[in-house]
């Protein structure tokens, strides 16, 4: 996949990760070097629920902010609803086309898929959404397909039945198989981001209002110490900003010189070692060999203070200034901007707190 020449990034072959994003002159911290809008974008609520259609999905079903009062239904349906005419509008010719509204009243009304767990409902909603794609945008179909990821057995089992319920309800000219829908899961489960519920400091922890696919930001690698974190800003109120709400933002934490990788952590940095371990395996298929990795796999397993402990080490110093300690969150501080204000921002709740280090 290839970035403009005037980009601040570059795609190049990272010793012992494949390839990576490197920086293609020196970025300075708060600089954001990446906005990208979603190639695919669909909601992670299981699509069959016991509940009234009102009240199962409480979003836009295109900007996911959270509903007005007065919203706009989908003229075809019960299920959807828009805040705003232009989002309506623009999603009729995108993520909620009529061959969308369609296929996904008709599953809802699916015998075999109401016997199914709400995992594989919520893979239907992404298939739906892929092959879509593949109508409305061919090259952009194409790119996603050029991200990592190889099915398992358990994708080609859930690919068979998926492809079997979805594939009729689109027309025959479509060039959709099995194993293309088995590819298409597969590098949805890779690279897939998560876009979350609002921020609450008293209420539970956020949980996942939607995925989405961003096929430059996937590129990035990850480090448990990184030098760049993911924003967005889903639930801003201003409508009037001449961005997306759904756009991912990548923001430099630190000054990185021309030529270093720029990474990402796939999750929040706080977390400890067994469990960054567990996630890599499980969700992404690797094992971090990160300097902080190889100090942490010797630490006691019930290590809860380490950053009083272990306060020389240079990765406890990073966590202490750039992890988010307001009640409930654990998010990545990053500058701001690149103005020198001395202000940090928090990459889960929004929190601003001045740097004084």
């Amino acid at each position: 996949m290839a970035f403009s020449p005037s980009s601040l990034l570059r795609l190049d072959q990272i010793a012992g990760k494949g390839k990576g994003l490197v920086a293609a002159q020196s970025l300075k911290a708060g600089q954001a070097v990446l906005r990208e809008s979603p190639l695919i974008i669909y909601s992670s609520s299981p699509l069959i629920s016991t509940s009234s259609p009102s009240s199962l999905f409480p979003y836009c079903d295109h900007c996911f902010r959270t509903l007005p009062t007065n919203t706009i239904p989908c003229p075809s349906c019960s299920y959807h609803h828009f805040c705003t005419h232009k989002c309506f509008s623009t999603a009729l010719n995108t993520f909620h086309s009529s061959l969308v509204c369609h296929a996904l009243t008709h599953l809802r009304d699916s015998e075999s898929l109401q016997q199914q767990p709400s995992e594989l409902q919520v893979q239907a909603r992404f298939v739906v959404a892929a092959y879509n794609l593949a109508i409305i945008s061919p090259s952009g179909i194409h790119t996603f397909l050029s991200l990592h990821g190889t099915p398992d057995d358990s994708i080609s089992e859930a690919a068979k039945f998926l492809h079997s319920i979805i594939s009729p309800l689109f027309p025959p000219n479509v060039n959709i198989s099995v194993d293309l829908t088995a590819q298409l899961l597969a590098k949805d489960r890779i690279n897939s981001f998560c876009l979350m519920n609002p921020y609450s400091p008293d209420g539970p922890q956020r949980s996942i209002k939607a995925y989405a696919i961003y096929p430059k930001a996937s590129m990035f690698n990850h480090d448990c110490i990184p030098n760049a974190c993911r924003f967005d800003y889903v639930d801003t109120t201003d409508l009037y900003d001449e961005h997306n709400n759904t756009d991912m933002v990548i923001r430099m934490i630190q000054d990185v010189p021309e030529g270093r990788e720029v990474c990402i952590s796939y999750f929040r940095i706080s977390r400890d070692y067994c469990t960054r371990k567990r996630i890599l395996m499980d969700d992404y298929g690797f094992s971090c060999e990160c300097d902080r990795c190889k100090i942490e796999a010797n630490w006691p397993h019930d290590c809860k203070n380490y950053v009083e402990e272990y306060s020389d080490l240079p990765h406890v110093r990073f966590i202490a200034k750039y992890v988010c300690d307001r009640k409930n969150c654990n998010g990545t501080l990053a500058p701001k901007d690149d103005a020198h204000t001395n202000v940090l921002e928090c990459n889960f709740c929004g929190n601003l707190k001045s740097d004084t280090a």
